[in-house]
């Protein structure tokens, strides 16, 4: 069995793992992942009871009991490389011997759901909806740089997206990646289910124009337009798809759910959404306490 290298997977003079400075007896089976770590304390304010709290740079965690299910709510701000790094270590806390610096015999499945903020691109979905991510594209690339990435994704609506966009060889390689079945089925019924982009960044790679034109500005047009099997792309967020992607790969579950507060095509956004957030909250928390 491998033996990981130092250089490798980095613990901190305390024991606690590098950038997360979590140690495993502090990770819950259920964590929920929120962008913002300001975000972190909205979400333990409806814990019964707070173990420990632990903060490094943008990642803020707090351990406590909901309902009696002991939960990790951890933030890990904006983007896909910071899911790189959480969802990594996250599972190095759950599946790696630190003392020995072996992957242990018995793996720990976690259940991974981030609740984040999204902007709809479809008419009917509005401000204030929940959508679920169903699927997650990747626009990012970062599953691509993993082992078994075609084990995990659906290549035929890859290859039906491509074709549909007239995908530019510049960009990388999308991939399409389903969140896991039974997370699905817990939130079937609150939430709008859809297909989310996870995009490299807020501007052009959203379509967004500023000053500098995206490079090709009927993207999102063409994104907006496209249909699989009677499914569409509902919205954009940016980390959604590294998190799908990874759980899937490593044997966690996983899935993100978020709250629309802006409607991209009726150039509408809503800078006061935390009432939104908080019922999105306390719902997804009730929902996890029944696992």
């Amino acid at each position: 069995m491998r033996t990981i290298p130092s250089s490798e997977l980095i613990i901190n003079d305390d024991g606690s793992i590098f950038h997360l400075h979590l140690k495993p007896e502090q990770l819950a089976d259920i964590v929920i992942l929120v962008g913002d770590p300001g975000r972190v304390a909205m979400v333990a304010s409806f814990f019964d009871e707070q173990e420990c709290a632990v903060s490094n740079r943008e990642f803020n965690t707090v351990t406590g009991t909901y309902k009696g299910k002991r939960m990790t709510v951890l933030s890990t701000g904006i983007g896909i490389g910071n899911i790189d790094i959480s969802v990594t270590e996250l599972d190095a806390l759950a599946n790696v011997d630190f003392a020995t610096r072996r992957e242990k015999e018995r793996k720990r499945q976690l259940t991974l759901l981030r609740l984040g903020t999204s902007g709809a691109i479809q008419p009917d979905i509005r401000v204030g909806d929940f959508v679920f991510s169903r699927t997650s594209v990747g626009f990012d690339g970062l599953l691509n740089y993993y082992k078994g990435r075609n084990e995990v994704c659906d290549l035929a609506i890859e290859r039906a997206f491509m074709k549909h966009t007239g995908w530019s060889e510049l960009l990388p390689k999308p991939y399409f990646i389903d969140a896991d079945r039974s997370l699905l089925e817990l939130f079937r019924d609150i939430a709008v289910e859809g297909i989310t982009v996870a995009a490299p960044g807020f501007y052009a790679p959203q379509g967004r124009w500023v000053r500098l034109e995206p490079a090709d500005n009927r993207l999102n047009e063409k994104i907006e337009s496209f249909e699989y099997e009677g499914r569409r792309i509902t919205n954009f967020e940016m980390e959604g798809s590294a998190l799908a992607g990874l759980a899937a790969l490593m044997g966690h579950r996983a899935a993100t759910m978020c709250t629309i507060i802006a409607q991209r095509i009726a150039q509408d956004a809503c800078t006061d959404y935390k009432p939104f957030v908080r019922e999105m909250i306390r719902t997804a928390l009730d929902r996890l306490a029944t696992l």
